[in-house]
């Protein structure tokens, strides 16, 4: 079980933060998460995508439209409003490609659990719900180039002293983990001079950090992220050094499924979402959604 690879909805979906964040964050969103975005020094869109690279527009003939499938479940990403409507940073990025492509599209909510197997059936066309792409994944569907990773990050009290998280700087220091994780399995193949305490969930290891149980927790760069910038932390904490995205431990990133073999609409969504970064749509939208970055 150490080495399993997850995707990160299930990763989440085993961590109690998810309960505690999803009704503040969506508050958070709805308030303008953009406007604290631009107040945050240190967010910084990714960027994925050759910004020199010449696109060629695929042939598009044969697409009359994109039936996407997401979840409603799993915040930032995609969620509920009180309406009902369905939001999130894959919704948006959803309707993003939609317009770059000219392409009339439907966005359907699914069960997470249902969605490959609506793919297979063609019960819709893409699949855009944070599907890590793994060689696991891979076996039952194809996937655009990553629009997003989960690289692990370190953080660490604001009063720490330490002056970098390097091996050599937390050798005989004790490093908070979520037992049974790749973060665990990472630390313990490049940190063996650390001493590791393990926790059952990645929020009592930030709980051990803010603490001072710990001098550095160790974990998934996404949700430390919102951790740091919520209410939970209380300021308590800073990432340090970072990201690591060793892909034997983190994945190849999470990208849109389509069916098995459906070369033509992967490379409209390839294009669609090089474009999208090209023309700036896509940092506003990490940005408005992920407004303290996990890289």
């Amino acid at each position: 079980m150490i080495c399993e690879k997850r995707t990160v909805a299930e990763a989440w979906r085993r961590s109690s933060i998810l309960t505690s964040f999803r009704s503040a964050l969506v508050i958070l969103l709805l308030a303008g998460a953009s406007s604290r975005a631009a107040e945050t020094t240190n967010a910084a869109a990714p960027s994925f995508w050759d910004p020199s690279r010449k696109i060629e527009k695929p042939d598009l003939s044969a697409i009359k439209q994109i039936r996407f499938l997401t979840e409603d479940d799993f915040p930032p990403f995609d969620f509920a409003l009180p309406d009902g409507t369905i939001a999130g940073f894959n919704v948006d990025l959803a309707r993003a490609i939609c317009e770059e492509l000219e392409l009339p599209c439907t966005i359907q909510r699914r069960r997470w659990d249902t969605l490959a197997a609506a793919l297979d059936e063609n019960a819709g066309d893409a699949a855009i719900a944070s599907f890590a792409i793994t060689a696991e994944t891979r076996k039952k569907m194809d996937f655009t180039a990553p629009y997003y990773t989960t690289p692990g990050r370190f953080v660490t009290r604001t009063d720490s002293t330490l002056p970098g998280a390097a091996p050599e700087a937390l050798a005989d220091r004790t490093i908070a983990v979520a037992a049974d994780s790749a973060h665990e399995a990472y630390l313990r193949k490049f940190f063996p001079k650390s001493t590791l305490a393990t926790y059952p969930t990645a929020q009592q290891a930030r709980t051990a950090l803010k603490e001072g149980r710990a001098h550095a927790m160790f974990g998934d760069a996404i949700s430390l992220a919102f951790w740091l910038n919520g209410a939970d932390a209380a300021d308590c904490c800073m990432f340090k050094d970072g990201p690591y995205s060793d892909p034997n431990f983190f994945g190849d990133g999470v990208g849109v499924a389509v069916k098995k073999n459906n070369i033509a609409l992967r490379r409209a969504l390839d294009y669609a979402l090089a474009r999208v970064a090209q023309k700036g749509v896509y940092a506003e939208l990490y940005l408005k959604y992920f407004p303290l970055g996990p890289y």
